[in-house]
């Protein structure tokens, strides 16, 4: 997977071939057909594991912070630094639009559902205001995949602590006019 992570999101999916993923994997191309039946196979599981190992990595780092804004900003920490590490993430799940759209639309799909649970139950506990959790799934998500791509595909010079505490503000205290407000004062 790893080997297909690399060679797919450096070629692209029309470009890679199961020889260069085998190559890339140090194993003979015959190996590749024990787990994969195609190059198509493979691209579907690795975009299902990309999605699985982001969330593996936001659930690590938000467990056990009782506060939602606190879990959002060390959420967002943990989106930008696994985008960081792996950043053949956007191009393969970009690519998945038009290769795989089942595993496009699963792969967000299951990410806003769990974030969606998440946020009710902060509603619902009074951790955060009540609102549309549905659609604020998506807008977080939204900030956080544009924040990835501008660090990623875009190469900003930003470091991700200042991409988290300028998206952790806005997200916290919005566009609204007026003096700036620290953590402390929400």
């Amino acid at each position: 997977m790893s080997a297909a992570e690399k060679v797919i999101g450096e070629q692209g999916f029309n470009e890679a071939s199961i020889g260069s993923i085998t190559r890339e994997a140090g194993v003979a191309q015959g190996t590749f057909y024990i787990y994969f039946a195609s190059k198509d196979d493979v691209f579907s599981e690795l975009v299902a594991d990309m999605g699985r190992m982001l969330r593996h990595a936001i659930s690590e780092a938000t467990a056990g912070i009782a506060n939602r804004l606190d879990a959002e900003r060390e959420g967002l920490r943990a989106f930008l630094t696994f985008v960081s590490a792996h950043p053949e993430l956007y191009r393969i799940v970009q690519e998945a639009q038009f290769v795989d759209p089942k595993a496009y639309l699963a792969y967000f799909r299951t990410f806003a559902e769990g974030y969606r649970d998440g946020l009710a139950q902060a509603a619902d506990t009074g951790d955060i205001r009540a609102g549309d959790a549905d659609i604020r799934a998506w807008a977080l998500m939204g900030i956080a995949r544009s924040l990835g791509e501008y660090s990623v595909v875009f190469g900003s010079d930003a470091s991700i602590d200042e991409m988290v505490d300028t998206a952790h503000e806005m997200i916290v205290h919005g566009l609204a006019a007026g003096r700036a407000r620290s953590a402390d004062d929400a």
